[in-house]
C-alpha cells in the first residue's frame, strides 16, 4: 500500500491568469524563486512519493520544457560561478521521476485524473491540485498512513465556518473526529446547502486514492456541468469501502486566483529564510 505516484492536473487554460497565462502556465508562475508546481512537488516527494506524473496540455509545452535537461544553460551557470543554481537545475527529475501525460479533451477533475492510469499503474496514488500550496509535507504523509492502515482512500479536509460550506465538497462522516485528526466517512456531497450540509468539513485539494479507484473513474458519467467529476468517483468508493479524511491545521495557500496567488507568494516568502528579513522590512517599511 505504499503511495510512490502522485498525480498533479495542470491542463487548466489559467483563464483568471489572462492575459499572462497566453504565454506563461500558471503553474509556472514564481512563488519566490521557483515555480508553483515544485512546491506540490516537494510536498509530494516529502511525503515519501518519488514518481510524479503531470497531466498537461499539449498548448503548454512549457511545462514539459520545465522538466527537460538543459547542460548548456547548467554549462554555463557553472562557468559564471553560479554552482548553487547550477546544482538546483540538475536535481530536476534527478533523484525522482516524472512523467508528462495530456488531457486533450478537458472534461473534468475526473477525466484529468483518469488520464494519468497508465503512467501509474494499478497501486494507490495521491492527487495534489496546484492551485493549493501546503506549507509542509505532513498532510500528506499522514494521509499515506491513513491509506496503508486502513485499505481504503483518504481525503483531506478544514473546517470552515457553516455559512461557507455551499462553495465546496463536504465529507458526511460515519463517525467522530479522532485525536490525531482522522475522521471515518460514508459519503461527500457536492456544494450542499447550509441546511442540508452533513459537517462542516470540506474537501481540500489533496487525495490518496487506492487503485480500485480507477475503475469507478473509468465508469464515471457526466455530472455537474456536464463534467465527469472525481467527487463521484469517490462517493462510490466510500459507498462500499473504508474511507477517511484527514483534518489538518498545516498551511495552506489558494492560488486559484490573482489575490490568493500574491497573498500565497508574500506568505510563503515570509517562511523562506533567504527573503523572510528583506521582505518583512519592505512590508515594514510600505506606505500604505
Amino acid at each position: 500500500m505504499q503511495v510512490r505516484s502522485a498525480v498533479i492536473p495542470a491542463a487548466g487554460l489559467g483563464t483568471r491568469f489572462l492575459p499572462a497565462t497566453k504565454a506563461v502556465p500558471k503553474e509556472l508562475f514564481p512563488i519566490g524563486d521557483q515555480p508553483a508546481i515544485q512546491n506540490v512537488i516537494d510536498e509530494a516527494l516529502g511525503a515519501g512519493i518519488d514518481h510524479i506524473v503531470i497531466v498537461s496540455s499539449r498548448s503548454k509545452p512549457a511545462v514539459e520544457a520545465y522538466f527537460e535537461p538543459n547542460d548548456e544553460l547548467v554549462e554555463a551557470l557553472e562557468e559564471k560561478g553560479k554552482s548553487d543554481t547550477a546544482a538546483r537545475l540538475r536535481s530536476i527529475g534527478r533523484d525522482w521521476r516524472v512523467s508528462i501525460v495530456y488531457q486533450d479533451d478537458p472534461k473534468g477533475l475526473g477525466h484529468a485524473v483518469g488520464c494519468a492510469r497508465d503512467a501509474v499503474g494499478d497501486e494507490p496514488f495521491a492527487v495534489l491540485l496546484p492551485d493549493e500550496l501546503m506549507a509542509s509535507s505532513s498532510l500528506l504523509a499522514q494521509m499515506n498512513g491513513v491509506c496503508a492502515s486502513t485499505g481504503g482512500s483518504v481525503v483531506a479536509v478544514t473546517e470552515v465556518p457553516r455559512d461557507q460550506v455551499s462553495s465546496y465538497g463536504v465529507i458526511d462522516p460515519s463517525g467522530e473526529l479522532s485525536p490525531d485528526g482522522v475522521i471515518p466517512v460514508k459519503d461527500l456531497v457536492e456544494k450542499p446547502s447550509v441546511n442540508e450540509a452533513p459537517s462542516n468539513f470540506i474537501v481540500t485539494g489533496r487525495y490518496v486514492l487506492t487503485a480500485d479507484a480507477w475503475g469507478e473513474i473509468e465508469a464515471l458519467q457526466p455530472g455537474r456541468g456536464g463534467e465527469l467529476q472525481l467527487t463521484d468517483a469517490l462517493r462510490a468508493q466510500a459507498a462500499r469501502a473504508p474511507f477517511h479524511a484527514v483534518a489538518s491545521d498545516v498551511g495552506r495557500y489558494d492560488t486559484g486566483n490573482p489575490l490568493g496567488f500574491l497573498t500565497a507568494s508574500i506568505q510563503l516568502g515570509l517562511s523562506n529564510p533567504e527573503l523572510a528579513a528583506p521582505l518583512r522590512e519592505f512590508l515594514r517599511n510600505l506606505d500604505v
